[in-house]
């Protein structure tokens, strides 16, 4: 499979040379499967191809960093502060994932913070300047960070599922709100914009 993989990755190298581009590997989760994900990084790298991982941080420590010394690039979605409210919205507490943004900042590898902007969920002030304030104290470079206005492209996919779905739960912050929230993060010295 790995080498089925790596023909494919090795049949776009050259639009990759020119475009300046690589892999991302994203998913579901692709921490969630090393015996995959660390050999292809290994190939990747071997073969001098750019390599992204797109994460929610949601893994051991030691397999993380053994991650980051595979890659150049972390996308790593950062969804809200608050451990509780996480848990209520995610199902799990996001103490491992602050503490493995903390470990991966301390490392040379770049990364793009993204985080979900979904009103009456994680849009509030208070979060917004917990996560800015916690974002601008990470070790090392500064980060960027891309804010992504929720979009309720899930209502379609449980329609087609012939399954229920409550559009009325979550919404995508106004215009207005998405830059006034840009702005809470500049406050904190943080580089944040829309998109991403």
């Amino acid at each position: 499979m790995i080498n089925d993989i790596i023909r494919v990755i090795s049949s776009e190298k050259s639009l990759m040379d020119e475009s300046g581009g690589g892999v991302t590997f994203s998913g579901g989760e692709p921490l969630m499967h090393p015996d995959l994900l660390i050999p292809l990084l290994d190939e990747c790298g071997n073969r001098g191809i750019h390599r992204c991982v797109d994460t929610a941080g949601l893994a051991s420590a030691e397999l993380l960093m053994q991650v980051a010394a595979k890659t150049e690039l972390f996308l790593f979605d950062l969804k809200m502060i608050d451990s509780e409210k996480h848990l209520m919205y995610t199902g799990v507490n996001n103490k491992n994932i602050l503490i493995n943004l903390q470990l991966l900042a301390k490392t040379d590898v770049d990364i793009v913070i993204r985080i979900p902007l979904i009103k009456g969920v994680n849009d509030d002030d208070q979060n917004i300047e917990a996560t800015a304030a916690f974002i601008a104290a990470l070790p090392g470079k500064t980060r960027a960070v891309n804010l992504l206005p929720f979009h309720n492209s899930a209502a379609k996919k449980h329609e087609k599922l012939g399954q229920s779905y409550d559009s009325t739960l979550m919404g995508e912050p106004d215009q207005h709100r998405q830059l006034e929230i840009v702005e809470i993060f500049n406050g904190f010295g943080v580089l944040a914009s829309i998109g991403g």
